[in-house]
């Protein structure tokens, strides 16, 4: 077992107990960099985040990692520069058993880590766009899909994807140079160069790369001369046909203090979504993630998982390395049982709510008197927002159809289905629908 996997394990509970924006903005740049004598060494980007989680999140963490680990005692943070940590680090000692604890590495050349590589990306219904279209560019890169624009909640596999397309553009033309960043990374690189004069080093840095793909470029608000920069590389590598890829958690329509002209450039290639995984592929990953210890772990357990785990890929993963890890210490088979009880315990139920406090939220949302969701008015602003509260009802509480109807003014279950079904379909070609829904739904966790 390796730092990622113990870390990734305690990141996925820390992941359930929190919003998705505290967990970006103190745990996404986090890692286990030592650990000895009982103790974790958790690496951190920098003295804010270090002192923030130390005063916020310490007894938690350490909890969570007691919890996976019985041998730690104490957990620290460190401020440390991630591409500072060896190779090779100390072990982890359970019962007179030694486990390799070997750090993911990551070329400082190309920012590219071999370990994502299409061979153990999972495929479905929820990306398979995405995936016809990396393939297409690996055949022709620069010449097919550019630029090439993904986006998707957090923890659905988009980094996986462009590393990925990175990795395998390497084998197939071994003369381009490939480089993957982040534009957080982007936009610490550009202000140290600033700071240092350096901004002509910085600019031939990035315009020698044949493929450049830039993870997470939803954090560009406020980086006003950040965009400036960006800008110019995208022309100038778009008009030499070079390949550009870029990832974000939501449609480029929908990043907020992006400029226009930038919006424009992004949806001028193509733009495809990754969708939460359905129980097929759900099942799919954890079967490939077990495919080593399945001598453990019985398919019936896994089925279990996909069908009452119906977060991110991230978060799967992170439940079965959780439950894994569990069971390898204890020595013991995973069972059915251990999985009812872990998931009770650990996986954050959804807030109950009425349905009338549904339609008032609803309502609210779209500035409308709720007593119109109920009547039988045909008015075209009142439609939607009475379709969307059906497909909310559906979809998120898996409420029936004839009830629905009944509680929504007495219709008929034809109506709730066609309504249903219309905003299903509207999502996946309206981005603007998808934000509503999105946010519609984060006011109801």
């Amino acid at each position: 077992m390796d730092y990622e996997q113990l870390w990734s394990s305690v990141l996925a509970q820390i992941g359930m107990e929190v919003s998705r924006v505290n967990f970006n903005t103190w745990f996404k740049n986090t890692k286990i960099v030592d650990y000895k004598e009982g103790e974790v060494v958790v690496g951190v980007p920098n003295q804010f985040i270090k002192d923030w989680i130390e005063q916020k999140y310490h007894k938690d963490v350490l909890r969570i990692l007691r919890s996976v680990h019985e041998n730690v005692r104490s957990v620290v943070f460190h401020v440390v520069k991630m591409d500072s940590i060896p190779k090779k680090n100390q072990i982890i000692q359970n019962n007179n058993s030694t486990l390799p604890l070997d750090t993911l590495y990551v070329n400082k050349e190309d920012g590219l880590n071999p370990r994502y590589t299409f061979d153990n990306y999972i495929t479905g219904t929820f990306n398979e766009i995405a995936h016809a279209a990396s393939q297409a560019i690996i055949q022709n890169p620069g010449l097919s899909y550019n630029p090439f624009f993904v986006y998707g909640n957090t923890g659905l596999g988009k980094t996986h994807l462009l590393q990925a397309i990175g990795n395998a553009v390497k084998k197939r033309f071994s003369e381009k140079k490939v480089f993957y960043t982040s534009l957080e990374r982007f936009y610490m690189e550009y202000v140290n160069a600033t700071n240092q004069s350096r901004i002509p080093h910085f600019k031939e840095k990035y315009r020698k790369f044949d493929v450049f793909i830039m993870d997470d470029i939803q954090f560009i608000t406020g980086k006003d001369k950040t965009q400036d920069e960006l800008f110019h590389l995208f022309n100038i590598m778009y008009e030499t046909n070079k390949q550009i890829i870029f990832s974000s958690d939501v449609h480029p329509n929908f990043i907020t203090g992006l400029e226009d002209r930038l919006r424009s450039r992004f949806n001028q290639g193509m733009v495809v979504d990754i969708e939460t995984p359905p129980f097929e592929s759900r099942l799919a990953i954890l079967r490939h993630k077990t495919r080593d210890s399945r001598d453990k772990i019985d398919d019936s357990v896994l089925e279990f998982i996909a069908s009452n785990v119906h977060g991110n890929i991230r978060e799967l993963e992170g439940i079965l390395t959780n439950l894994i890890t569990q069971t390898e210490f204890k020595k013991t088979v995973l069972s059915i049982n251990e999985v009812k009880s872990y998931l009770k315990n650990n996986i954050k139920q959804k807030k109950s709510v009425s349905i009338p406090d549904i339609v008032k939220l609803v309502a609210d949302y779209y500035q409308i008197s709720d007593v119109f969701i109920y009547n039988k008015t045909r008015r075209k602003d009142i439609i939607k927002p009475r379709q969307v509260v059906m497909y909310i009802l559906r979809e998120e509480y898996d409420i029936s159809y004839p009830v629905i109807g009944e509680k929504l003014g007495g219709r008929d279950h034809t109506t709730v289905i066609h309504s249903y079904e219309k905003i299903k379909k509207d999502i996946k070609d309206d981005p603007y629908l998808a934000k509503e829904i999105e946010d519609i739904k984060a006011m109801l966790s």
